[in-house]
């Protein structure tokens, strides 16, 4: 990664699924040292129990975790962050890099909570980040620049990787790789069924369709080919894959994909304005 963030004082505001992920995996790396590590959560108890399984200060007040951080991580609801960041204002400094991985909420929302010229990240991680094979893209706000893309960018290619996008952008990322874990979960119980109904046993089935799921996915990242191309290589004139497709194309599948993709970067969008 070229960088050594091992000096860095670091809060994690919000140790819920993702910010929980995002802290045990930066420390597990070692990219993160765990003096120099605090992290949030509402709860008392729940602070005392994640303090001792994560090795780190985690406590329920924002305001002394995010004082003096030189990196602040928003892991909160998209209806909180507006009320956190307000609440850690007064401790934060304009030499502070602010990543918010907070769903809908624009960059330009952070920086005005701040009441200054803030340095903002927004990062759209999904949850296959949990075992190291995670999709997070990337952008910057109005006064952060190049380094700290990289340091982000740093940060995140330890749970997967990493991509830079416009924030236009931001809702359609939601709709596809933020929300797509779900969409291909659905796809894979959909083939194991399919295996249990020609006769195989369910955790034979449930195999097949998770790795065959893993492989093609692997080669389109691996070729840069087309999947177009890929499918193509796999269907023979007059063989079985054909037959296959030609229901796949009949139950409309392809539509109901892009369609669910379009509906949930809709909703991404409406909750950024409901915000």
């Amino acid at each position: 990664m070229g960088l050594n963030l091992t000096k860095k004082q670091v809060a994690v505001l919000g140790v819920g699924k993702m910010g929980g992920i995002l802290v045990k995996a930066f420390l597990e790396k070692k990219l993160l040292t765990p003096a120099l590590t605090r992290a949030t959560v509402q709860h008392a108890e729940r602070a005392g129990a994640l303090s001792k399984k994560l090795g780190i200060a985690v406590g329920t007040d924002n305001l002394a975790a995010a004082k003096n951080a030189d990196i602040v991580f928003i892991c909160v609801k998209p209806q909180a962050v507006e009320g956190v960041v307000k609440e850690i204002r007064p401790g934060t400094n304009a030499k502070q890099l602010v990543i918010s991985v907070a769903a809908s909420v624009p960059t330009s929302h952070i920086e005005k909570a701040l009441g200054r010229e803030g340095r903002v990240i927004r990062a759209m991680p999904n949850t296959p980040c949990a075992i190291g094979s995670g999709m997070t893209a990337l952008c910057k706000g109005q006064h952060a620049d190049a380094r700290d893309l990289e340091i982000a960018s740093a940060l995140f290619a330890v749970v997967g990787r990493t991509v830079v996008v416009d924030e236009k952008h931001m809702d359609a990322v939601t709709g596809l790789s933020a929300s797509g874990p779900a969409y291909i979960y659905i796809i894979l119980e959909s083939l194991a069924e399919a295996g249990v109904k020609v006769g195989l046993p369910r955790d034979v089935a449930t195999l097949l369709a998770a790795q065959t799921t893993l492989g093609a996915a692997g080669v389109v990242l691996e070729t840069g080919d087309h999947p177009a191309l890929l499918k193509d290589a796999v269907t023979t004139p007059a063989g079985c894959t054909i037959d296959g497709i030609l229901e796949l194309e009949e139950g409309k599948l392809r539509v109901t994909l892009i369609k669910a993709v379009v509906k949930a970067a809709q909703r991404a969008k409406e909750l950024a304005f409901s915000g």
